[in-house]
């Protein structure tokens, strides 16, 4: 600390009149005080030149109460990438308000940046004239957290697109760090680089390197995604690791690059993050910190870049053969029809089924009916022309849309395919002769519609394979069996609720976050009919959806689940909540919420009590009755969950549009664990994405010991399926959760 009593040390003391007013000792205590504070603090003069400056600035400036005293502090702070405008608009502010205050870039006596709030006010000391008064704080970090982590996780909730992201993250390093030129590269599985964002560097740098191999020689960026660890050059045009890109960097002028590797969670490099330097220099305490920083937040957009498009492949693409998924070819062929109906033009619909594919499954194996569905796939594709467009169903069954064709065009890509795909090809060492039956609707007088269409050429597919095999056929109006069949089922459904022949079934899930516990119980409707038996709801669903009765089987489903949730909670059991199924086609009530709350409110129950599940197709629905139903449910407090996710659509922006609190990974990824890692790799994706997201997960189809205790290892999910239990009669619950010791 400096002497008070020394006039050429004692700054302070240049104020005769503060001198004359307190005792020494005081004054010394004062100054104490300010040594002992975390900020800055500096007195200027008159004449705007620095008078008095506390330990705090030599702590955070580096400058000595010497080396301080006299000088103009814009002369002494301010730095190359600081603003010029600053010192002008703090004098000016001083000025007309007397007050000052903001952020500014300065620097320190040995050239370190550093980020400050600045509180500037204007003080009259007695003989001496106008002073000011500025005390700094240090918000390096701060901005470094606040802006970079708030900005970027920000926009990753937004689904702001990838590139817009890494250039957001160089941007916002740039602006904290001004020294410096950021660079993101992309390192693919291949080993080989792609440019992510670089918004400072010239353009033809990008397209020089990309696609360009990662080397123990490949420069700095190249080198440290080869080595999975930093590396500094300090000189590039001397440093042997940039012997072949020293030419391409040359005009950008650029000195020194200290490039790190981005790992994923497994500790693969899938990228790199670099700082260029216009000087020959080694990074500094900020740049290591900012590195770290950012080197993170990039991880975690590259891993959840991959989980999107892992999650994109699963929603839109057949994993075994690539073709479109059911999903995703609805979505085309209705795009497909509507711009048909609009150039007034014909199309055909071929549905596509192999025949006896089961006897090859059963008799060669299962790889060697993925080998045929492969083939099937590929001979399909080289088949037909791009204004085409094919897909996978399910199984076996292939479909091929065909535009501006005739009955003609239709009959004869028909006979070409059957053709193509009955060449012979070795299954597991055997030769084998694929043969398929074609069913074909023609657009628009077999159907308007991708449903109608689908529907139509699938009863012609059958016909087809049920009269010779191995031909094709068109779909004509006294195809009606399966017609007459959905008429039956119909006509009994429409008597199946007033006759009481409908009935609920629960199917408890059980929480394996510690001990198994009783997480709630999910509502599964039933129909016994009097000379059909029990009718799966597979069956009688789609027909209450089309037929409208879905609306009549909503109102009295929703009033038997709370009836009944409301009578085990009076019976003392405890029952956490319960989940129903709600039809896609039941949010097109505009008076559905509305029922949804006085069913809540007639048997007493909060809206937590109950979890609508919902299918994609309701997120997917354009229909504004839709959006406010879930907006009004999603008010009243109502959670959503989003069933059979995984194998629809899954995309991450509807996750964040609407309001799911929990997600129910598909039976069919649970089924497949024990014998499939691309089954296990999705779920701890899908895992992964629900604990990133905050949302509750949901396995259901657990029917062996060896799934539960895999998914039980990956951390906490709720598990449903018939290892616990098959779904039970209301009346049966009770009994069920004593002897597993749940009540």
């Amino acid at each position: 600390m400096t002497s008070i009593d020394s006039p050429q040390l004692d700054p302070l003391g240049r104020y005769h009149s503060l001198a004359g007013s307190v005792d020494a000792l005081t004054l010394r205590n004062l100054l104490r005080a300010l040594d002992a504070s975390d900020s800055a603090v500096m007195i200027t003069d008159a004449q705007r030149r620095i008078a008095y400056v506390n330990a705090g600035f030599t702590r955070l400036l580096d400058y000595s109460s010497l080396e301080a005293l006299g000088r103009i502090p814009a002369e002494m702070l301010m730095g190359r990438h600081s603003d010029p405008s600053l010192a002008p608009a703090i004098a000016e502010a001083l000025l007309l308000r007397g007050q000052a205050h903001g952020e500014a870039l300065v620097y320190s006596r040995s050239g370190q940046p550093r980020w400050v709030s600045m509180v500037i006010n204007s003080c009259d000391l007695p003989d001496r004239g106008a002073s000011s008064i500025t005390v700094f704080s240090d918000i390096t970090l701060t901005k470094m957290h606040e802006v970079l982590q708030k900005r970027v996780l920000e926009s990753m909730v937004r689904e702001t697109p990838l590139h817009e992201l890494m250039n957001l993250v160089c941007h916002e390093v740039e602006r904290i760090a001004p020294e410096v030129t950021a660079t993101i590269l992309a390192v693919d599985e291949h080993g080989k680089v792609h440019p992510l964002a670089a918004p400072s560097m010239p353009s033809y740098v990008g397209q020089a390197i990309e696609g360009q191999s990662i080397g123990p020689q490949a420069g700095s960026c190249g080198t440290a995604a080869w080595r999975g660890e930093p590396v500094l050059v300090t000189n590039i045009q001397t440093d042997p690791l940039w012997v072949n890109y020293r030419d391409l960097f040359a005009p950008t002028g650029l000195q020194a690059c200290w490039s790190s590797p981005i790992k994923n969670h497994q500790g693969q490099v899938v990228g790199t993050f670099a700082f260029y330097f216009q000087d020959q220099r080694v990074p500094d305490a900020l740049h290591h910190r900012l590195v770290e920083v950012c080197v993170h937040l990039c991880a975690i957009a590259l891993e959840r870049e991959a989980s999107r498009q892992r999650i994109h492949q699963l929603a839109y693409f057949d994993v075994l053969t690539g073709l479109p998924n059911r999903t995703m070819f609805r979505q085309k062929a209705e795009s497909a029809l509507q711009q048909l109906a609009s150039a007034q033009q014909g199309g055909a619909l071929l549905y596509i089924d192999l025949d006896r594919f089961k006897h090859v499954n059963d008799s060669q194996g299962h790889a060697a009916g993925d080998t045929l569905l492969r083939t099937v796939a590929d001979r399909l594709l080289s088949h037909i022309g791009d204004e085409a467009l094919p897909g996978r169903l399910a199984g076996d069954e292939f479909v091929l849309l065909l535009s501006d064709c005739g009955p003609d065009q239709a009959v004869q890509t028909a006979q070409g395919l059957l053709q193509a795909l009955g060449e012979p090809v070795q299954l597991e060492g055997q030769t084998h002769t694929p043969q398929a039956s074609i069913g074909i609707a023609l657009y628009p007088s077999d159907g308007e519609h991708i449903d109608a269409l689908l529907r139509h050429a699938d009863q012609a597919m059958y016909q087809a394979k049920s009269e010779t095999r191995h031909s094709l056929l068109l779909f004509s109006a006294d195809m009606n069996q399966r017609t007459e069949a959905r008429a039956a089922l119909e006509r009994a459904l429409r008597q199946a609720l007033p006759l009481g022949q409908l009935s609920l079934h629960y199917q408890p899930q059980l929480d394996c976050a510690d001990a198994l516990s009783l997480h709630g119980v999910e509502a599964l409707m039933r129909w016994q009919h009097p000379q059909w038996g029990w009718v799966p709801p597979d069956q009688f669903i789609p027909v209450a959806e089309e037929s409208g009765l879905i609306h009549a089987m909503t109102r009295w489903l929703l009033d038997e689940c709370c009836q009944q949730l409301a009578q085990w909670r009076r019976d003392g059991l405890r029952v956490p909540r319960l989940a129903l199924n709600l039809s896609a086609r039941s949010f097109h009530q505009n008076d559905l919420a509305q029922h949804i709350e006085t069913a809540l409110q007639r048997h007493g129950l909060a809206p937590q009590d109950l979890v609508l599940e919902i299918t994609e197709s309701v997120m997917m629905d354009p229909r504004s009755v839709t959006a406010a139903n879930i907006e009004r449910l999603h008010q009243q407090g109502l959670v959503f969950s989003l069933d059979d996710f995984g194998t629809g659509y899954s995309s991450l922006s509807y996750l964040h549009r609407l309001p799911i609190g929990e997600l129910k990974l598909d039976k069919s990824f649970v089924q497949d664990l024990s014998a499939s890692p691309t089954a296990r790799a999705l779920t701890l994706s899908v895992m992964s994405l629900a604990q990133s997201l905050g949302k509750t997960l949901v396995a259901e189809g657990v029917e062996t010991r060896e799934q539960q205790d895999w998914l039980q290892s990956q951390g906490s999910l709720v598990l449903q399926g018939y290892l616990f239990s098959r779904p039970l009669p209301a009346a049966a619950l009770p009994a069920w959760l004593q002897a597993n010791g749940l009540t």
